[in-house]
């Protein structure tokens, strides 16, 4: 069924688990995280970050994914995730989206919170949750790479201002996490996300998940992380499945299908179980 992510991700909150989010932007991914979610009776959310929009329009990530979650049989918010502009935010608002990511961490303080305050009075008038970011989740590499990460980590202080004045209903936070392939083990700042979830009173999001260890996703989501984002562990997994297919003797696209999904199922178990929300729905 197709929902917004307030009740999942308090839920979440008051348990102490985890929810997934994977971007997604074929049908294949959708598919894949779907499925299993129902297979696992857990909550997901799915969607698509506005980074990833060239590979496929907004427009046809939502003809599939928003009938997808909404024939369901487990709870499935469709988020549109690092939303960088007001106009792309209301496109998806518009096209259906359950939840929206307006994601204004590189602005100042002001203006982030000036602009997310505006998207949240926008879209709880339709029943819409909103994310917001507070400190800056860099890249590992590239030009969003930041040379000292530590420079922009969420204040706890600033969070409780920003959760206040905003209404948001979750918050993203910098607490030594990046996104894409980690070069090197990366060190969460667990204090500081138990500090930001007891001022606040809010889920945390943990962006950049993928290539996190084990051992860091049980205790983060014991500290306050409510959601967590995996793209690459799926987008890769895709290719591995595609090529395990090629290596099987499949001939054409239709036959690597099943190898592709398959291969992006294990990932989407293997998370949903170590985030705790199995049987969560």
């Amino acid at each position: 069924m197709l929902v917004n992510m307030k009740d999942m991700l308090e839920n979440a909150r008051t348990g102490g688990y985890a929810v997934g989010f994977f971007d997604t932007v074929n049908v294949e991914m959708a598919r894949a995280v779907i499925e299993e979610a129902e297979e696992l009776n857990a909550p997901v959310i799915v969607g698509t970050a506005e980074i990833l929009l060239p590979k496929m329009g907004l427009d046809r990530v939502a003809d599939f994914l928003i009938p997808l979650a909404d024939e369901a049989d487990v709870p499935v918010a469709v988020h549109y995730d690092h939303g960088l502009t007001f106009n792309k935010c209301m496109e998806a608002l518009n096209l259906g989206y359950s939840s929206i990511m307006y994601d204004c961490s590189t602005v100042s303080y002001e203006e982030n919170l000036e602009n997310v305050a505006e998207m949240v009075k926008i879209c709880h008038a339709m029943d819409v949750t909103v994310e917001g970011e507070l400190g800056h989740v860099g890249d590992n590499e590239g030009k969003g790479k930041l040379a000292k990460p530590e420079d922009y980590y969420t204040d706890p202080d600033m969070a409780l201002d920003f959760v206040r004045k905003t209404g948001v209903d979750a918050l993203a936070v910098a607490v030594g996490n990046a996104h894409g392939d980690y070069k090197f083990p990366p060190k969460l700042d667990f204090e500081r996300i138990t500090t930001i979830a007891q001022k606040t009173g809010v889920p945390l999001v943990l962006h950049g998940g993928s290539g996190l260890s084990d051992s860091d996703f049980q205790e983060a989501a014991r500290r306050g992380i409510c959601k967590v984002n995996i793209f690459t562990d799926i987008d890769r997994a895709g290719k591995t499945g595609i090529e395990n297919g090629l290596k099987a003797g499949a001939r054409f696209l239709s036959e690597l299908i099943p190898y592709e999904i398959e291969a992006m199922k294990a990932v989407v178990r293997e998370k949903i179980t170590l985030f705790g929300s199995v049987n969560k729905a």
